[in-house]
């Protein structure tokens, strides 16, 4: 149709077909307000392409109202169908029973939840996050990039693409001249050094930038030290990976408690290939001397993009520019993400329009290759300033993560579950449920917001955090164990059946996952899938409570249905890179 010609609107048949509904629901229900059409791909062939779910919720609206308008949710169906405008995108339509609901769950409880990932349009992508500095301490801010582009890769795997996990750490530049002197200073013998030896890697770092701002015959023997590692000189490339195989040390033990898996291409990777890309974008002629430096200058941009500093030595621009060269190139990748703070946002859009501007990727925004930077904001202390300790120094990561863990060991041993927990359980749960409150409490929120760092908010057994959804997720659990059934079993026998009002809300719920892990993935956002998360624990509480499970008619059904909610949690979980727990 001509509607769907327009560049805008491929691909969100979803949002147009939303409009025709709207419209047909105001002429059904004109004197009830803002009612949003509630729009779905079909989950079931034969029902057709689109399915709009307002019928069963507007009708308990009005029975609720006492109005007898309508006979039941069939009769709101019949009428919303006979209002709709014509369009020529709406080829046929009918009224269908609840069943679809009852069936597709069914059948993901016997295929599992894996049947309902989104198929996206692209086979590979790089997700380049964290991607800490070597030598300095992992801070709150790569915090915020490690869980967020965790979350980002784990939706665009489970969404069936191939996902480069890149870790392009700060493993190059002048800074490793000054800290391969004072390792030579302090130790002579390079092969004697190791961790236990330098200690404090911090600590090391800041005490050669002492000297190197105090002392300038160091000074002079730094910047030397760094043509020579350039060079490759073997002694000089020794104590470089020396420094940076410790700090790796250092990284993993913060990954290791994340459960986050990355593959490390640091800005040393690319350092060979910076030459022959800044000759190809000369030969373009879109690199010009300026000011001594060698630079791109960019339409709406006041300030040029310097790819050579005017010392001859390349910088970040020209490590970013070869790096997405490479993958665009060398690892034929459709969608490159870079998760950083938004204050590095000015930087990236200017390396994506040199990029442009050179041909390597397409100049229309929904095209691929492309590109897109996923920013965050900062993470404040309770002052609303920017997180740090007393000493006003950043906040080490391994510190914050291990306090999580002992304030929630701390809540359970209260509880006295000690007594009846093994150790190993104890421990387990409060590493669940402490790096999950972490996590969670970050990602829940628009990432583009600052956020507050509090440990009680986040640890509260209540509203809209992890600790309620894990706690909520093991009462399921609980409730399937004492009913004393074979869940198993009864996914290959039991028919599911919603006929209850909150068991098809709950049921409608569910068969929104796949939708909403699409949206997530398209928008960068993982807070919507953190939303459909707790709003899912909310339903599944309003049919707890309302419909009975163990000894009740429907027990059958309502097992399968909590299994099914259970099913679906345990996958939001995964994706957000949370362990589930089991029993509280």
């Amino acid at each position: 149709t001509t509607l769907l010609q327009d560049e805008e609107n491929v691909g969100n048949v979803k949002r147009l077909i939303a409009k025709v509904f709207e419209l047909s629901l105001q002429a059904t229900v004109p004197d009830e307000a803002d009612v949003e059409p509630i729009v779905a791909a079909s989950t079931v062939g034969r029902f057709g392409d689109y399915q709009c779910n307002n019928a069963m919720g507007l009708f308990s609206k009005l029975k609720g109202k006492g109005s007898g308008q309508f006979k039941g949710p069939p009769a709101v169906g019949q009428a919303i169908m006979k209002n709709l405008p014509q369009t020529e995108m709406i080829e046929s339509c009918s009224v269908a029973g609840p069943g679809f609901v009852n069936v597709s769950i069914q059948k993901m409880l016997r295929d599992g939840i894996d049947t309902w990932a989104p198929k996206l349009s692209i086979k590979r992508a790089v997700v380049d996050f964290s991607s800490p500095n070597i030598a300095k301490e992992m801070h709150v801010g790569h915090l915020r990039s490690t869980i967020i582009g965790d979350t980002i890769a784990r939706m665009l795997e489970f969404s069936h693409v191939d996902v480069l996990r890149r870790n392009h750490v700060g493993d190059w530049g002048t800074q490793f001249g000054m800290l391969i002197e004072h390792l030579f200073e302090k130790f002579p013998n390079i092969e004697a050094v190791n961790e236990t030896a330098i200690g404090d890697l911090q600590a090391f770092y800041k005490a050669s930038k002492q000297r190197f701002d105090d002392d300038s015959e160091f000074k002079e023997r730094a910047q030397k030290a760094v043509v020579r590692l350039q060079g490759g000189e073997k002694r000089y490339r020794d104590a470089w990976a020396q420094i940076c195989a410790i700090s790796r040390r250092e990284f993993d033990s913060v990954y290791g408690r994340l459960k986050v898996e990355l593959e490390e291409k640091g800005e040393s990777f690319y350092n060979p290939f910076i030459p022959s890309v800044i000759e190809g974008l000369t030969n373009q002629g879109l690199v010009e001397e300026s000011e001594g430096a060698r630079v791109i200058f960019l339409e709406g941009f006041n300030i040029p993009l310097i790819v050579v500093k005017s010392d001859g030595g390349y910088n970040y621009a020209s490590t970013d520019l070869t790096a997405l060269w490479y993958r665009l190139n060398e690892e034929k990748v459709e969608w490159i993400i870079y998760v950083t703070d938004v204050g590095q946002q000015q930087h990236f859009e200017m390396v994506f329009k040199a990029a442009k501007i050179a041909g390597w990727l397409p100049t229309e925004a929904n095209k691929y290759p492309r590109t897109s930077h996923v920013g965050f904001g900062l993470v404040l202390g309770e002052d609303g300033k920017r997180f740090r300790t007393r000493s006003t120094e950043v906040v080490r990561l391994v510190d914050l993560l291990d306090e999580a863990k002992s304030r929630s060991k701390a809540v359970l041993e209260e509880r006295e579950k000690d007594k009846d927990w093994t150790k190993e359980e104890i421990d387990q749960t409060a590493e669940a449920v402490g790096y999950g409150a972490v996590k969670y409490a970050d990602l829940k929120n628009n990432r583009l917001t600052n956020y507050t760092f509090n440990f009680d908010q986040m640890l509260n057994d209540k509203g809209n955090t992890a600790v309620y959804l894990l706690y909520a997720h093991a009462r399921i659990c609980s409730i399937i164990r004492k009913s004393g059934k074979d869940v198993e079993e009864l996914k290959k026998t039991g028919i599911l059946s919603l006929e209850h009002q909150d068991e098809r809300v709950l049921g409608l719920h569910l068969l929104r996952f796949s939708e909403i892990v699409e949206e997530a993935c398209t928008n960068l956002l993982p807070n919507i899938l953190c939303e459909y998360l707790y709003n899912l624990s909310e339903n599944f509480s309003k049919f707890y409570s309302n419909c009975q499970v163990i000894g009740s008619a429907e027990e059958t059904s309502r097992l399968l249905l909590c299994e099914a909610t259970a099913m679906v949690m345990r996958k939001c979980f995964f994706l957000l890179g949370i362990t589930p727990v089991y029993k509280i």
